[in-house]
């Protein structure tokens, strides 16, 4: 993103109007191989890296690590499918906020019931709605953006004439950065509450069949 210090809010206004949704009706139809799996995700997301020219949206290596840390089902004949395409999707935006563990918590009961259409209501449905949550949210941030933009704009009146702008750019990022502080807090309490929820369930089904055993 390439900021115009003179006009910081437009300039990033802008940018988000930028941002890239992978539409479920481009995911691929076919089960895909793994190269074919980051080619296709590297067309799709390579406008929202920070480096577009360096990083990379994902690698063969971080598909392996995903696996073995129990975020994505294994392949099924080295063959990835629409779903675990989604699950690589969901991670991408995730794996900058979340630990790869608190990812395992998020995702154990949707892989569970909802991969591979084990259910009328599957990924597909889930992202769909996820999605729709997004551009909503977009639209609030960017009101919301610019009441902290007023805000802080109005900050370190007092401060030196030549350190204002800088100062008034870092009390803009303090807010951000506080805001994104507090809700990775709400979301790591949800999760360790859903955590929690899940080890009582396996436990209650634990107990139960170790009853039916014993009769």
């Amino acid at each position: 993103m390439t900021i115009d210090s003179n006009n910081l809010l437009d300039s990033i206004l802008k940018s988000l109007e930028r941002i890239v949704y992978i539409d479920p009706n481009d995911l691929p139809n076919i089960d895909l191989y793994m190269d074919q799996v980051t080619t296709f995700m590297d067309s799709k997301l390579r406008s929202t890296l920070r480096y577009p020219d360096e990083d990379k949206v994902l690698t063969k290596t971080m598909i392996n690590n995903y696996a073995k840390n129990d975020l994505l089902p294994p392949p099924v004949k080295k063959k990835y499918s629409k779903e675990h395409i989604l699950l690589l999707i969901f991670i991408y935006y995730y794996k900058g906020v979340l630990s790869i563990n608190d990812i395992q918590t998020l995702f154990a009961p949707m892989t569970e019931k909802y991969f591979h259409g084990q259910s009328e209501f599957d990924l597909v449905d889930i992202y769909s709605e996820a999605l729709k949550i997004g551009k909503k949210e977009l639209e609030e941030l960017k009101v919301d953006l610019e009441h902290k933009y007023q805000y802080t704009g109005d900050t370190f009146q007092n401060a030196p004439e030549e350190d204002r702008e800088f100062l008034k750019k870092f009390a803009f990022i303090c807010s951000l950065s506080f805001d994104v502080y507090v809700k990775k807090l709400i979301i790591e309490k949800m999760i360790d509450e859903l955590a929690k929820e899940k080890a009582a369930s396996d436990e209650k089904k634990k107990s139960e069949k170790k009853k039916k055993s014993e009769t």
